[in-house]
């Protein structure tokens, strides 16, 4: 069942600008408020916190008070309906997962939050069901499997107004590779927040993927 979602939790702007996702897996909620306006000050928008390490929710709900008004903060490594919900609990407007369950993409779409999800797919009966069950954005993953010629393959079938948003491996040096086969963002994993990672080494890394993006 969903629940309310409180009236300040605005369905976001969309697509996010820029579209890259800071995914911090293993982020400390005592080291979260550092690392949030690290990223933020660095330029970015989007931010991520998977669900699969100690702490999650609560680092969630820090960088969810501390986030700008134009700001996108979420979990990743959603894989269930009661995981959502436990995401808007915390102030969390981002759904994003490893995998394409259309029955937890259909409830973060519909909740009253105004939630944007994205699923991971790796082929286009994955993308095509996915976007049928209300779909944001299309994660790629594994991306380093997939390489660019596969993903501008898919983009090639898909809509062209979707999305696409390739995870695993993607450094600021291969990154226009990715755009040129289609890419419209990225998730941003280990290689620009390394579990632990202090505040002024995810800024060092944060500003080399924004000029990367912007050249």
């Amino acid at each position: 069942m969903t629940t309310s979602a409180p009236d300040s939790l605005q369905r976001p702007a969309w697509p996010p600008a820029p579209p890259l996702v800071a995914i911090l897996r293993g982020l400390p909620p005592a080291d979260a408020p550092a690392v949030g306006r690290a990223l933020f000050d660095a330029g970015f928008r989007t931010l991520e916190v998977p669900l699969n390490r100690p702490g999650a929710l609560d680092s969630l709900a820090i960088l969810a008070r501390l986030a700008p008004a134009d700001a996108l903060v979420g979990a990743g490594t959603v894989l269930s309906t009661a995981q959502v919900d436990a995401v808007v609990a915390a102030g969390g407007r981002l759904i994003v997962m490893p995998h394409a369950d259309v029955a937890v993409i259909a409830h973060a779409h519909a909740h009253p939050a105004g939630l944007r999800v994205a699923p991971g797919v790796f082929t286009a009966t994955e993308a095509f069901a996915a976007l049928a069950a209300g779909a944001d954005a299309l994660k790629l993953f594994p991306a380093e499997v997939l390489q660019p010629a596969g993903l501008k393959a898919l983009r090639a079938v898909l809509p062209a107004d979707v999305p696409l948003w390739p995870v695993g491996g993607v450094s600021p040096d291969n990154l226009a590779a990715w755009r040129a086969a289609g890419a419209t963002g990225a998730g941003l994993g280990s290689a620009l927040y390394p579990e632990g990672a202090p505040a002024a080494e995810v800024a060092r890394r944060a500003a080399a993927y924004m000029a990367a993006w912007q050249g």
